[in-house]
């Protein structure tokens, strides 16, 4: 088993690592420091069955059931599937998932702190998971900016991204829109954080899941959100995740910004996704081990 350093900026991969060795105490404090200390682990190649991801995924805290009842996995309401694939000519899964910039789930008072992504059938030539370090992120604001953005609240939201339902048909824009504030009401973060592993201070916000940040009026936030977006989308300091098969893919929430590519046409793509909650776990350097 080898773990290696992915960037300066963010991540950690683990190879040469199956389920076996993961279920030891030592090896697997090396999968949660990582993602503690360096908000991203890929564990390259490991075969997992459901069973087996959940388990792993109890480990960090407690795997949540996916909101949506018909995209659970049939067996563990706790894995949603996003796939692009057809079973008896209906979807088995979320066809099209975070193909934007986030924090997963930055729009509720309090964020499951893990995200755990399996790769089943996955392409290498499309269909990749970008990541950037929202602490980094912050480190690169102009010191003005830094100084503007200390004590500002930002202002959360799904407004931008919630998908039309059935049910919605016939109602008028403002109605959807009365109907959203009652479903998903705004939330409130303070923009800037304090990453609580690491003790670096980060950019918690992206445009997609955000209205607006306190006291800025139009112009401010759309001269916020141009800058955010120069600096996440900056390549030098994005991880591209070129998916190989069985792969597993942790970040912690608040800190990983990331956003899924489009699968090229005529291609499947299928990944089991759990999102995990109450996390309690203990931080233990292990920088040393890291080449």
């Amino acid at each position: 088993m080898k773990v290696t350093r992915i960037t300066p900026f963010i991540g950690v991969e683990i190879t040469g690592a199956d389920y076996a060795d993961l279920a030891r105490p030592e090896v697997w404090d090396e999968v949660v420091n990582g993602v503690n200390q360096h908000e991203l682990v890929i564990v390259r190649g490991i075969e997992l069955t459901p069973q087996q991801q959940i388990e792993l995924a109890a480990r960090l805290g407690r795997p949540v059931p996916f909101v949506i009842s018909k995209y659970r996995h049939p067996e563990f309401e706790e894995i949603m599937i996003s796939s692009n694939e057809l079973k008896d000519g209906k979807p088995i899964g979320v066809a099209r998932v975070g193909n934007f910039w986030h924090q997963d789930s930055s729009f509720v008072a309090e964020p499951a702190p893990y995200t755990m992504l399996h790769g089943l059938n996955v392409p290498s030539t499309s269909g990749h998971t970008k990541f950037a370090n929202a602490a980094d992120v912050y480190d690169r604001l102009p010191e003005e900016w830094k100084a503007r953005l200390a004590d500002r609240i930002g202002v959360h939201t799904v407004a931008k991204r919630l998908r039309i339902r059935p049910e919605h048909v016939g109602l008028s824009v403002a109605e959807f829109k009365a109907l959203i504030d009652i479903e998903h009401p705004k939330v409130q973060h303070p923009l800037i954080r304090k990453d609580e592993f690491t003790g670096r201070e980060y950019v918690y916000g992206s445009r997609e899941y955000m209205d607006s940040v306190l006291g800025f009026d139009l112009n401010e936030n759309e001269e916020f959100f141009a800058l955010l977006d120069r600096l996440i989308h900056d390549e030098e300091h994005v991880y591209t995740h070129v998916w190989s098969p069985n792969d597993l893919v942790i970040w912690k929430t608040v800190t990983a910004y990331h956003v899924a590519t489009e699968v090229e046409p005529g291609v499947g793509r299928t990944v089991h996704r759990v999102s995990i909650e109450s996390a309690e776990a203990e931080v233990r350097p292990v920088e040393e081990k890291v080449q």
